[in-house]
């Protein structure tokens, strides 16, 4: 590859600054970007690969930036003899925005410059901003469609702490609290967590994990991947092909960003490879995407359209079959469901997806639909019992071939604390009590796994009696609470203490 130098642009018109050169790319894996507040707090964090060549960073609202901020840059990976820099950028004024922009272009020059390693890792869960935006103030095309401003009010709480609702078991490093994200598991002993959204509305700066179930820890898992890894991004779906081994990443947004591209993680070779796929599909986030015989079935989701008009949901059906690389729309019959986003769609028994709840500005749902898989044919489902109340970005997953789980969510308002069991034979509701979630939360992910080994539960005492957590167990990670507080906490749940 030839020689790369990495150049900086501060303020819109502002001439391209050189930060640094240095040689050809060689072993080299990317080059870090931090960005630090005065405390040299992170505020935000990039990489530059040769697949990935420019970062843009914008100064937000809240005025997080109101002071001298540094840029931090480090190589990684190959001979780091000439490895990183530091350059201190102008103190900023907080009523005006300006942009920066980090590239990585080519350059003939060679210059040493000091290494500056700079890589820090924790839980930090700030107050901050509204996850949402209630009733008309969505879909009109400011910041994201369900994106909420921070209000003058919570901007000042920045620096108070947030609540942890839950002690994470078995670990002392954890995620980044977030909302967002993805947690997809890959076999009876790991999960992968993929992406989300942090305080101060910014991207998570750990944007990938891997959840050992052995004993509940957490390991950074970004770097072990190789080849061109996803954008950072909320609203985007994770699937796991049991067959190929490998995880389909689809969608989501990044600011005033949107995705339609496809990610491929195979979990053999540890190695991300983006599709190049034929067909049609538009850039989605907040849809649902289940795997059936080796497709992908995306339904429903927010999309983009041209300024002034707002982000508009979608109705549609969209199936991708990774054999061929192409998306394509079936046919499908019977009683559609109404645009949606932030819904929940559970695969059951291989023959049906069970649609619940979602939102289309200012309508929240609370209503059921299900698609058969083998006529694709949709149908309302007419339910009983103690009916979940409206709500959208709620986490789901199924406990046994007739019952999935509903929990938390947004109702337009607020973060939902509440759970619910829906069970396939007799269409009725069931609320359960869960007291390992009792803060509201929205945004979070919600998996079941077969646990080898007995566990405590996360917030247990010494030598209380928490049985044996061997067999399906539920795992409920992370999520926000709509009042600036993001969650890293990781809490189990025996599923055959909520079916039976």
């Amino acid at each position: 590859m030839e020689d790369f130098g990495v150049f900086a642009v501060f303020g819109e018109n502002a001439p391209p600054q050189k930060l640094l050169s240095s040689g050809r790319w060689g072993d080299r894996i990317c080059v870090n970007a931090e960005l630090d507040d005065s405390e040299k707090f992170p505020i935000t964090i990039g990489k530059l690969t040769p697949y990935n060549k420019c970062l843009s960073w914008e100064q937000w609202e809240e005025e997080t930036w109101t002071h001298n901020v540094t840029l931090n840059l480090t190589l990684e990976g190959g001979n780091l003899d000439s490895g990183g820099t530091q350059a201190v950028l102008r103190e900023l004024n907080g009523k005006r925005k300006r942009q920066r922009e980090t590239e990585d272009e080519e350059a003939d020059e060679n210059a040493q410059v000091k290494i500056t390693p700079v890589r820090r890792t924790g839980a930090h869960t700030k107050r901050g901003q509204k996850l949402f935006m209630g009733g008309a103030d969505v879909g009109k095309g400011e910041e994201q469609a369900i994106m909420g401003r921070t209000p003058p009010s919570a901007a000042k709480t920045k620096n108070r702490p947030a609540k942890t609702p839950t002690i994470n078991a078995g670990s002392l490093v954890v995620p980044s609290g977030r909302w967002g994200q993805t947690l997809c598991p890959i076999d009876a002993q790991t999960a992968i967590l993929i992406g989300g959204q942090g305080s101060r509305m910014q991207f998570c700066k750990d944007p990938m994990w891997k959840l050992c179930t052995e004993d509940l820890s957490w390991v950074a898992a970004e770097t072990l991947a190789e080849g061109p890894t996803p954008e950072a991004r909320i609203g985007h779906t994770a699937v796991y092909d049991p067959d190929s081994k490998r995880i389909f990443v689809f969608g989501g947004s990044k600011n005033k960003k949107w995705f339609n591209d496809v990610h491929i993680l195979d979990t053999q070779s540890w190695r991300w490879s983006m599709v190049e796929a034929q067909g049609k599909v538009p850039p989605l986030a907040y849809h649902t995407c289940s795997m059936f015989r080796g497709e992908l079935f995306v339904l429903g989701g927010v999309f983009p359209r041209p300024n002034p008009e707002p982000d508009c949901c979608s109705d549609s059906l969209y199936i991708f079959d990774p054999t061929l690389s192409i998306w394509y729309q079936p046919i499908v019959t019977g009683d559609m469901p109404s645009p949606r986003s932030g819904h929940s769609a559970c695969v059951m028994q291989q023959r049906k997806i069970y649609m619940f709840g979602g939102w289309d500005t200012p309508v929240c749902y609370n209503d059921m639909y299900m698609l058969d898989l083998g006529l694709m044919e949709f149908s309302s489902v007419e339910t009983s019992g103690s009916v979940p109340s409206p709500r959208s970005w709620h986490g789901s997953a199924v406990l046994s071939d007739t019952k999935f789980l509903i929990h938390g969510g947004y109702n337009g308002s607020h973060a939902l604390s509440d759970a619910f069991i829906f069970d396939t034979e007799s269409s009725s509701w069931t609320t359960v009590a869960l007291p390992q979630l009792s803060l509201p939360r929205a945004g979070h992910s919600i998996i079941t796994m077969e646990m080898t080994d007995c566990h405590r539960f996360p917030g247990s005492h010494e030598g209380e009696d928490t049985g044996n957590m061997k067999g399906k167990t539920l795992l409920v990670f992370g999520g926000g609470d709509n009042e600036g507080n993001f969650y890293c906490d990781l809490t189990t749940v025996a599923v055959d203490d909520l079916v039976n």
